[in-house]
């Protein structure tokens, strides 16, 4: 959306994300999610960690905080997770969202009519922007976006914060000796390797950038990881360096549009590390499986993260 829409209904959800949900929710549920996975690998002294435990929190905790029966967040998770084969396998990408619209369409519905009280779902479903509620449409579209937006780039965001730092064992051990240094690689990660890597946009008028004119229609890959590793704003910019000077990064993105979510994800990445450090005693990269490493276009991360612990 552009303003003056965007602005309007931003405030509102802004206000879900604000600091006292968050807190709330990073000691309610953001915790227990991640526990319950690391103690269904923990006992084995090994684990891949993308498919034992990055491709679900995110989702998990997504499926808690909007209170669905357990029995779908199976069903749940592949449907908000194959939204995006939509890009190279339309029919079932279409599948997919079509299923996904029509579920959630009538949790809506339902929650409207029966709302719980500090619900996160009745909270969005019931709210008014100048006197009207929501239409559908934006209810909607703002749930199938959490799930990608919350979903898919916290996912890839922290594998590539642990294969980052599994690559890189010295400061890993730094971590791992001084926690205050979790903030600082995780920002520092997501610099070097941003989850989402562009974003497609058209203008709705003509414009010159950098001496080239665009046309409406026109179509614009904007790479964010470029902004990442622009020289003149990053010492060494293809180096991952968690001593870096801290300095803003564009991988929650920038301006109008910059990640609703963004305290919310650094908030799960930093509960997400600091427990697999507290319950998996010399977490290193297991040398008998490949090395972690990053791959991806639209969406980047690694495939696997083979590790080892005491």
């Amino acid at each position: 959306m552009d303003n003056p829409d965007h602005a309007r209904y931003r405030r509102l959800f802004q206000q879900a994300f604000g600091p006292n949900n968050i807190s709330k929710w990073g000691v309610e549920i953001i915790p227990r999610v991640i526990n319950r996975l690391i103690d269904g690998f923990e006992h084995r002294g090994r684990a891949e960690l993308v498919n034992d435990f990055t491709l679900f929190f995110p989702f998990h905790f997504i499926h808690e905080l909007m209170a669905l029966p357990a029995t779908d967040r199976d069903a749940f998770h592949r449907l908000a997770f194959g939204q995006i084969l939509i890009t190279f396998d339309y029919e079932h990408g279409m599948e997919a969202v079509e299923k996904l619209r029509v579920y959630l369409t009538e949790t809506v519905r339902h929650r409207r009519d029966n709302p719980i009280a500090d619900d996160f779902i009745s909270m969005i479903a019931t709210a008014e922007v100048d006197g009207e509620r929501l239409p559908d449409e934006v209810v909607i579209s703002f749930f199938r976006q959490l799930m990608n937006a919350g979903g898919d780039t916290s996912y890839n965001g922290f594998s590539t914060v642990m294969a980052a730092l599994l690559t890189h064992p010295e400061q890993f051990e730094r971590v791992k000796h001084d926690r205050s240094l979790v903030p600082k690689a995780i920002e520092e990660a997501l610099r070097w390797n941003a989850p989402v890597t562009m974003l497609a946009r058209t203008p709705k008028r003509s414009v010159v950038l950098a001496g080239v004119k665009i046309e409406p229609g026109d179509h614009m890959g904007v790479i964010l990881p470029a902004a990442n590793r622009d020289p003149a704003a990053f010492d060494r910019p293809d180096s991952f360096d968690i001593t870096r000077a801290t300095r803003t990064h564009a991988a929650f993105g920038y301006g109008p549009h910059i990640c609703i979510g963004q305290h919310l994800a650094r908030l799960e990445m930093s509960t997400a590390l600091n427990a697999l450090l507290d319950r998996l005693p010399n977490l290193r990269a297991d040398d008998e499986c490949p090395p972690a490493e990053i791959s991806g276009f639209m969406l980047r991360g690694p495939a696997s993260l083979h590790v080892r612990f005491d």
